[in-house]
């Protein structure tokens, strides 16, 4: 063996390489030494290069891109159980706060000789806080969000994710409405429920049609599929967090269902495939289209069989 005056071994020269190539573009070529340490210099190059080490097998993750530079991917959904009490706590404060301002201002401007507790009773009153309160706390629900939970985008914290075809939803909420009507004949359902008397005038069943298919099932969905029902599901799974979901849906309308069996089945059921289709579909905007799609169709066979409202009393026929 050779050595050169330095001590160390000639490198045979490649036949490949032409024998005037200058120094400065051979000692420019990368060279990889096969025992270089991870990390240096050399190997990561190689690894930008192409992926791969020296030896041809592929360089670990790790070592392509640190993992302390890739940032932590944020929770989803961003708020937990505790701001979901909290929020159902102050859903209740606002409604008692919304009433009673429609109550003390319908005294003050329209039944000045009445008792408060007269006033209470009257629907259009009722309706008014109602709608009053869901503004309230749908402005609670953007806070949340995109202040106390750092989401700037708050359709996209909620999943809201419109649907590419909106008729589609429209149509399963009206089927829905006519499947669920039919099984309601072979149930028990009472004659008169709490909710009857929000139709004794043309003016409060209006009002009652109007919120029930608007405000009152963007609100209900907003809290149920789009806070409550995600939380349940990372903590729970899927299918306990559709049933609860769904139960919580249904106790909420029993007050006005006397909390008879046969309707509150029959909102349980819609429930369900409200949450499934929002677990499905992965979008909130889905599950209101059913909603609001669903109390429409109530709402269009009650105008009807009562000539525009003008006919009440055939309601309870």
């Amino acid at each position: 063996m050779n050595f050169s005056p330095e001590g160390f071994p000639e490198i045979p020269k490649s036949t490949s390489e032409p024998a005037d190539t200058p120094v400065e573009e051979r000692a420019s070529s990368p060279v990889h030494v096969g025992t270089a340490a991870p990390g240096c210099p050399a190997e990561q190059s190689w690894a930008d290069a192409g992926g791969h080490s020296d030896a041809g097998l592929p360089l670990p993750a790790s070592d392509a891109q640190p993992a302390e530079l890739v940032p932590p991917a944020p929770p989803d959904p961003a708020w937990n159980g505790w701001d979901v009490l909290r929020l159902t706590f102050l859903t209740i404060v606002a409604l008692f706060v919304g009433v009673f301002t429609v109550l003390l201002i319908a005294r003050w401007r329209f039944y000045p000789h009445t008792a408060l507790g007269e006033i209470a009773r009257i629907p259009l009153v009722v309706v008014a806080g109602q709608s009053l309160a869901y503004l309230l706390i749908l402005a609670y629900m953007y806070v949340l969000v995109t202040r106390e939970r750092r989401r700037p985008d708050f359709l996209a914290a909620i999943h809201w994710n419109w649907p590419s075809n909106i008729a589609i939803y429209v149509l399963v909420g009206f089927a829905l409405s006519i499947a669920l009507q039919a099984l309601a004949h072979f149930l028990p359902i009472p004659r008169e429920l709490p909710i009857d008397s929000f139709f004794r005038t043309p003016a409060e069943a209006w009002a009652l049609s109007i919120l029930s298919v608007t405000l009152a099932p963007l609100m209900e969905e907003l809290f149920f599929r789009g806070f409550l029902y995600p939380v349940l599901a990372r903590r729970l799974g899927l299918p306990i967090a559709v049933f609860l979901t769904a139960l919580g849906f249904a106790l909420l309308h029993g007050a006005q269902l006397m909390f008879t069996w046969g309707p509150v089945l029959v909102i349980f059921l819609v429930g369900v495939v409200l949450t499934m289709v929002r677990a499905r579909q992965n979008s909130v905007a889905a599950s209101v289209l059913i909603h609001m799609a669903y109390n429409g169709t109530i709402t269009a066979a009650m105008f009807v069989a009562t000539d525009g409202f003008r006919h009440l009393e055939k309601l309870n026929q």
